[in-house]
């Protein structure tokens, strides 16, 4: 875990190397200032009735000097420590979010539906953020409190090595205690950082859905849903803090003790001209020092306590491989639209005894329009989906203009496959730019030719600013139907070999759906087109129609053909005329 995650620090390498490296610089000075104190304190000590001479005030000043300095440097250090650890830390989260967004975008369909939208955002958000904290913590304080413990403890041992003994017992009790309090810790944490994820999954769901919300006024049913999400992450997050609590009494009362027992001992060996004052106000000096180091240490240890699942999370991001990767010796080149399924069955779980998809055997030419239907759940827009390889088979073979998708380069293949999805999805931005996501360098000539075709362009001409109309997050500014038009302009604009049309005219009225087919079938001939649809009318004139029932193909032909051969297709069309097909047969 900590491997995959240091490989996002990179340029800011150096900065987190040189942070602890100035670190000792300033612990070293700390520790040494108490040493030279202790001198100067002996000094006066030694004097005695007769005073202070002139050339113990000369070293004095001089010592005085020196301490002055340390202390200088000990400033310095702390400050170019803090600055390099801040760029550092941050650079590294910076990296880690770009690191976690480039590899969410090589995932494949089934590696996304391993993690919720909402989970990555807490991923990439709340999980970096505290990870970036535990960072700065560990190459800057986390170096600094061990050094100054263990410079310390050597020189306690130096000024009275007969009491020394006292701090290193309080320390191994102290560092027990709070191994066993972090131990119990940690899996609270891990849990609250799952209740994270449900508490954006609800907020996200709440603030995409919220004119449903509205329209069916459950507000308050939105608000209380919320409120038991906040709660659970308070719960777990109350629980952590309750054994976190008490970490530092009992530190504090093992300081203490400690300090006591040091007292004592120490006041024994000066009564008995075994110890100096001013070895024993050294010894109280380094014993702040160990002390203040181990509740620093303390309090770190209870970060990096609660950012462990964060750090977990996000390497689980970072090691997660796509389930769909480009061959060795891939093809670049889609020759034609012509289409093959040969002996397919899929399974999102992997496992052939779980298929929505059984024994496909499909042969679709190059430039055909071939219409689909079928029941709700009767896996259409999964079978389409194998195309352009958003999911790898699980058995059989897909085939686009006569080679395996998986011989091609993913790029090629989905350049050469337009899909316009059951969910119509447009970007913050103007109409323009949602309509160059097909087209990158597309001139306005085009972007109007294809707006024309997917019946869009009557209504852009309408609206203010007209192409240059800003649409807002998601498309808000427009209706579902000028969505589904202006995503078909979109798909129209990659020039693909191979169309789908996934229920993408449902919001449309028949007129405009006609339209939008016939416009289709006259200036795109070459273009394979695959249309998923609801209604018989948007499939009808289609060459070839086919009907899938329960993830298994029950017939593909023309519309007459199936009203004669097809019970299911009979059915729908029956349903959908008011229970005539006679004439339509004719």
């Amino acid at each position: 875990m900590i491997k995959t995650l240091i490989g996002s620090v990179r340029q800011y390498k150096a900065r987190a190397i040189l942070t602890p490296l100035i670190m000792v610089g300033e612990s070293a000075m700390e520790i040494l200032i108490p040493w030279v104190m202790t001198y100067l304190i002996g000094v006066i000590e030694n004097a005695g009735e007769s005073g202070l001479t002139s050339a113990d005030f000369a070293m004095i000043a001089r010592y005085g000097g020196i301490m002055f300095l340390m202390a200088c440097v000990s400033l310095t250090c702390g400050v170019l420590g803090g600055r390099f650890a801040s760029q550092a830390s941050a650079g590294f989260a910076a990296n880690l979010r770009e690191d976690m967004y480039e590899r969410i975008q090589t995932y494949s369909f089934a590696n996304i539906d391993r993690f919720s939208a909402s989970s990555l955002i807490t991923r990439m958000t709340t999980d970096v953020t505290n990870v970036q904290t535990a960072f700065q913590m560990c190459i800057r304080i986390l170096v600094r409190a061990p050094i100054l413990f263990l410079f310390a403890s050597i020189m306690s041992f130096v000024i009275a090595p007969q009491i020394a003994w006292i701090f290193l017992i309080g320390a191994v009790i102290l560092a027990v205690v709070v191994a066993l309090l972090m131990q119990k810790v940690q899996p609270n944490f891990r849990q609250m950082f799952k209740k994270y994820d449900k508490l954006n999954s609800v907020a996200q769901e709440n603030l995409t859905g919220i004119r449903v919300v509205k329209a069916y006024v459950l507000e308050n049913e939105e608000i209380e849903k919320y409120r038991q999400a906040t709660q659970a992450v308070y719960d777990y997050s109350v629980r952590a803090e309750k054994i976190l609590v008490v970490v530092t009494p009992l530190a504090q009362a093992v300081i203490y003790a400690t300090t006591l027992v040091l007292l004592a001992v120490g006041g024994v060996q000066i009564i008995r001209n075994g110890l100096q004052v001013s070895d024993l106000t050294g010894l109280l000096s380094y014993c702040t020092q160990i002390f203040s180091g181990i509740m620093t240490v303390t309090m770190v240890l209870n970060f990096i306590a609660m950012s462990r699942p964060a750090m977990e999370r996000i390497a689980e991001v970072l090691r997660e491989e796509s389930t769909i990767k480009n061959p060795a010796d891939p093809v670049f080149e889609v020759t034609d639209g012509s289409v093959d399924f040969e002996g397919v069955s899929f399974s999102y779980s992997g496992r052939e005894d779980n298929c929505v998809l059984h024994d496909i055997d499909l042969h679709i030419r190059s430039g055909e329009t071939i219409g689909v239907i079928g029941g709700t759940g009767s896996s259409k827009s999964t079978l389409v989906s194998l195309i352009p390889r958003l999911y790898d088979v699980t058995e059989g073979r897909v085939k686009v203009g006569g080679r395996d998708v998986r011989e091609y380069d993913l790029e090629s293949l989905r350049n050469a496959v337009a899909m316009v999805l059951q969910k119509n999805v447009l970007f913050s931005g103007s109409i323009a730019e949602n309509l160059r996501w097909g087209k990158e360098d597309a001139t306005q000539e085009e972007l109007e030719n294809a707006a024309r075709l997917a019946c869009a362009d009557e209504f852009i001409r309408q609206l203010p600013g007209q192409y240059d109309y800003d649409l807002g997050q998601g498309g808000v500014n427009v209706s579902g139907g000028q969505k589904q038009r202006l995503c078909i302009a979109r798909a129209l604009l990659k020039n693909p070999k191979v169309l789908i049309l996934d229920d993408s005219t449902s919001a449309v009225d028949m007129k405009t759906d006609a339209k939008i087919r016939s416009a289709l079938r006259e200036h795109a001939p070459e273009v394979t087109k695959i249309i998923i649809a609801q209604r018989v009318a948007s499939v009808q004139d289609a060459d070839r129609i086919l009907v899938l029932d329960g993830g298994r193909v029950t017939a593909f032909g023309g519309h007459e053909q199936l009203l004669r051969e097809s019970e299911i297709y009979r059915t729908i069309y029956e349903t959908q005329n008011g229970g005539n097909c006679n004439g339509a047969a004719e």
